[in-house]
């Protein structure tokens, strides 16, 4: 037996608790983990309280990614022992997740643990500062250099948002952070943030062509604000988006992209080459000021981590919660 957070649907209603579950109830998969940590992210904190339709298949582990141990093995890329990290693949959707003691999944969905990174940090990082560390690497390979200008941070209170922060100040570019909470500046600019712009210049309909300003962007809002942010890049800037904390939609125009040629890139995390996310985990290794990183991180116990999936919907956490599975 091993204690899960366990999401099951009754009539038209999910619900998550903590329970007691057999190892013989484990999906099927070439390699068992022993979980040590997992991490909360906003997939997570939909699928828990069940305000969105993150889950697909009841009964439901959640967590879309976590660090641990190798148990079991019928893969040849890993034996028992090997410290590993999973993001994404629909685990804590369609596949049981990580906020559990044991996971069972395929290993070609498993990377191993980087060097000098322990299983804590790892998920300190965890999806959040692994889709960082892709809009980032996006932003190169499209040429966005520091000497081209500022980049825009959207949603910088949470965790891509804060970690995006960390990468590209480590790497000598001056951010602009956008939040909805101004008390958070002073904590925003220590992660590296050189500007702090009000949530309120970004959330609302725009004109279609405005004031150039930004050389690139990490958006992980979605909505009116990323439809602002295209509006307002300097001439061949990049944004790169990758969420929809406001909302699905994009209502903008063509004038950005045909006036200044601004490139737009989807980042999905979810479903990518071995190759990237190897390269993003050893770049994290290497481009992270793992003291901010701490200080940027609350570690809670596994039975903690459903009222935080709530509060962490209601904007009451601040960068990121790392979920101590086993102890």
């Amino acid at each position: 037996m091993f204690k899960a957070i366990l999401i099951e649907k009754d009539g038209e209603r999910t619900k998550a608790r903590l329970a007691e579950v057999d190892k013989s109830a484990l999906p099927d998969g070439d390699i068992r983990v022993r979980i040590s940590h997992s991490t909360l992210n906003y997939k997570d904190g939909l699928a828990i309280t069940g305000k969105g339709p993150i889950v697909r298949s009841f009964p439901m582990v959640p967590g879309i990614d976590f660090a641990g141990i190798v148990e079991e093995s019928s893969n040849p890329r890993f034996k028992p022992g090997d410290g590993v990290v999973l993001n994404g693949f629909g685990v804590g959707e369609g596949h049981w997740g990580g906020l559990a003691e044991y996971a069972r999944v395929k290993g070609d969905w498993l990377i191993p643990l980087p060097e000098g990174i322990s299983a804590a940090r790892a998920m300190a990082l965890g999806t959040a500062g692994y889709t960082a560390m892709l809009c980032v690497m996006a932003l190169q390979r499209e040429g966005v250099t520091p000497e081209k200008g500022e980049i825009i941070v959207t949603g910088a209170g949470g965790g891509v948002g804060g970690t995006a922060i960390l990468i590209l100040a480590h790497l000598g570019y001056d951010v602009a952070a956008s939040t909805g909470r101004p008390e958070e500046a002073d904590y925003l600019k220590g992660l590296g943030a050189k500007t702090i712009i009000d949530r309120k210049e970004l959330s609302s309909p725009g004109r279609p062509l405005q004031t150039a300003r930004w050389a690139g962007a990490v958006e992980s809002v979605g909505s009116h604000p990323l439809a602002n942010v295209c509006a307002s890049m300097k001439d061949n800037g990049v944004v790169t988006a990758c969420g929809l904390a406001q909302g699905l939609d994009l209502r903008t125009t063509v004038a950005p992209f045909i006036l200044r040629g601004v490139t737009l890139v989807g980042i999905n995390s979810v479903y990518r080459p071995l190759a990237d996310r190897v390269e993003a985990w050893g770049r994290l290794a290497h481009e992270i000021d793992f003291g901010k990183l701490d200080g940027m991180t609350r570690t809670i116990s596994l039975p903690q981590a459903i009222d935080a999936a709530g509060d962490l919907l209601d904007g009451k956490v601040r960068g990121r919660l790392v979920v101590a599975v086993s102890g």
